[in-house]
């Protein structure tokens, strides 16, 4: 009797939650695709039916990581500052995964033919800071990363996160 077909976004979802895990608990080094297979319990090419490697596999990692950060950001109120509070608080709660988003070398391409959580993503921005350019929201998006970065890194004092967000809330919105 033959095997029934495998459910290859299950498989794909659970290959993605392994990754995302060994590299919350270790680091992005430590994703191997051997690595993953043996968390998983299955062979590597089991993996390959699915990712046509690691860096496939890591991208799809920050795509669902755009996913949860649209939905983080579609979640906050829909005024300027809360949508930037939101985004901040994501990254910090998700330093890994936003490495794979914006810091790790991807294939993944920011532009009007993006995937589709990457779209979603901006235009949560994008809502809230219009142009007829799109520059304000890119200018915005660039202004967050770049404070959740410092912030993450250490490289900025905690004690005055709120007032650098009220600083760029103020800057962005003029």
């Amino acid at each position: 009797m033959p095997r029934p077909a495998p459910d290859l976004e299950l498989r794909r979802g659970q290959i993605v939650a392994a990754a995302s895990r060994v590299a919350e608990a270790e680091g992005w080094l430590a994703v191997t695709m051997r690595r993953i297979a043996g968390e998983l319990g299955v062979t590597q090419p089991v993996l390959y039916t699915v990712f046509a490697g690691r860096q496939s596999l890591i991208d799809a990692v920050a795509l669902d990581g755009f996913t949860a950060l649209a939905s983080a950001l579609e979640a906050a109120d829909r005024t300027p500052i809360a949508r930037m509070r939101a985004y901040l608080e994501f990254s910090a709660a998700h330093p890994t995964i936003y490495d794979a988003m914006f810091s790790m070398p991807s294939d993944l391409q920011f532009s009007k033919a993006a995937h589709e959580p990457l779209t979603r993503a901006f235009t949560a921005i994008r809502d809230v800071f219009p142009s007829d350019d799109d520059a304000r929201a890119e200018v915005a998006w660039a202004t967050l990363h770049g404070l959740a970065t410092l912030q993450a890194t250490g490289r900025l004092p905690a004690e005055r996160a709120e007032a650098r967000l009220e600083r760029a809330h103020a800057q962005l919105a003029g």
